[in-house]
């Protein structure tokens, strides 16, 4: 009897060995279309494209038994280019079950998540094939607030409304606004990650689908663009131009409420807050409940002032709701629109005339900067104001090449600037 038990105790010995042997580890390949983007895994950066690293073979399949290590938590990929649209997908499915055993051979449930694929191969578009159209900022240059007649809010909810939507994911809902008529449409973070496409619908009740082309967990800036043109859109204010005590209206989709819906109320502080994260905040008494995120804070004329964010939901708190200002979101606009206009114009009907520049580059690709900031990659073909510009050129491993031009009206140039290997 013995010598049967020992038999069986080698035999099962051998089956654990033949079960283990499939929770191996495995290789989890990320890569992008153009390489060279940074990966980030659940908010940390761990390397850039191409990018390999080993994986227990558990985190990919349910093993025999539950054999391995499992993974116990989802996960989150984002792959970014500077130049190119971002792009933030759930890497993993779950949770699932799975029988295992202790080592006394009593069996046990428990639940992991597995990775979707061991190879994940992202396609970034260029930037400026999505980022397109004309963002508008009100009183960008103006140190105080321009003297205007205030519209009834009624007013500005009925000119501001056709711009805003409601923004569906499979597990919530949130809002945004178009900031150009081309359809790009601004909305919180937390509205868009994970998300490749959202569903968009307008006031009007029309539904149309939203790529997801720019996150910014930092800021909790997320962009996304729908197909078309001709679409409302809203002016972006300075923050220069809001005071402590004007009036603001709030407009989106709150969860328990009609979609769609105004709220109104005051400025109660403007600064910085560490509880909310970078960027300056304004704190409003106008209503801001879940759903809301994503939605337009607007002043008395129909001006974008801030993108509502928070609501402060702990006991004892009311009335203090929080906004992220316009000028953190033009700060984000500003990589992908170094240009902007003011309110009633339009590149065409500038004095001046614009002229347009062709830059390419040996070798291909180069980074290209306009007065400073990046707007996309050699070639490249910019429409500028006329007037004195910088361009700038950089590659990795070669030095900096930068031209100083005079664009005058309706002209057309061509620059390529060579990059000598950095020796």
């Amino acid at each position: 009897m013995r010598r049967l038990s020992a038999h069986i105790f080698l035999f099962s010995g051998s089956i654990l060995l033949l079960l283990a042997q499939t929770a191996l580890a495995d290789t989890l390949r990320i890569t992008s279309t153009p390489p060279g983007a940074t990966v980030e895994i659940d908010g940390l950066k761990v390397g850039t494209t191409p990018y390999e690293t080993k994986l227990p073979g558990g985190y990919f399949h349910r093993t025999a038994f539950g054999i391995g290590s499992h993974l116990e938590h989802s996960m989150r990929l984002r792959v970014i280019k500077e130049g190119f649209t971002s792009k933030e997908i759930e890497m993993t499915e779950g949770p699932v079950s799975f029988i295992g055993f202790t080592p006394l051979a009593t069996e046990y449930r428990g639940s992991c998540w597995l990775l979707k694929t061991n190879h994940f191969d992202i396609a970034l578009e260029p930037a400026s094939k999505s980022f397109t159209g004309t963002v508008v900022t009100a009183g960008a240059g103006n140190s105080k607030a321009e003297m205007r007649p205030e519209l009834p809010v009624e007013d500005v909810v009925q000119q501001s409304k056709p711009s805003v939507v409601l923004l569906r994911r499979p597990d919530g809902h949130g809002s945004g606004f178009f900031i150009t008529e081309t359809g790009v449409i601004v909305t919180n973070a937390h509205v868009a990650e994970g998300q490749q496409t959202l569903i968009a619908e307008m006031s009007t009740g029309e539904k149309l689908v939203a790529e997801v082309v720019y996150v910014d967990p930092e800021k909790d800036v997320a962009l996304v663009k729908v197909g078309g043109i001709g679409f409302p859109h809203l002016p972006l204010a300075n923050l220069a131009t809001v005071q402590q005590g004007q009036t603001v209206v709030a407009l989106g989709n709150p969860g328990l409420g009609l979609p769609f819906s105004a709220t109104r109320g005051i400025v109660s502080a403007v600064g910085q807050s560490d509880g909310n994260g970078k960027g300056t905040w304004i704190q409003t008494d106008a209503a801001i409940n879940p759903g809301n995120s994503g939605g337009p804070l607007l002043n008395s004329h129909a001006e974008v002032v801030g993108i509502n964010t928070q609501k402060v939901l702990e006991k004892g708190f009311q009335g203090i709701g929080f906004a992220l200002s316009s000028n953190d979101l033009i700060e984000v606009l500003h990589r992908f629109y170094p240009i902007v206009t003011a309110p009633n114009s339009s590149p065409s009907q500038s004095i001046d005339g614009f002229g347009t520049v062709t830059v390419s580059s040996d070798p291909d690709g180069a980074d290209v900067y306009l007065d400073g900031k990046f707007v996309g990659n050699a070639p490249e073909t910019l429409k500028l104001p006329a007037g004195p510009h910088t361009v700038s050129l950089k590659y990795a491993d070669r030095n900096n090449w930068e031209r100083s031009l005079e664009i005058l009206r309706d002209s057309q140039l061509n620059l390529k600037g060579e990059l000598n290997s950095v020796k």
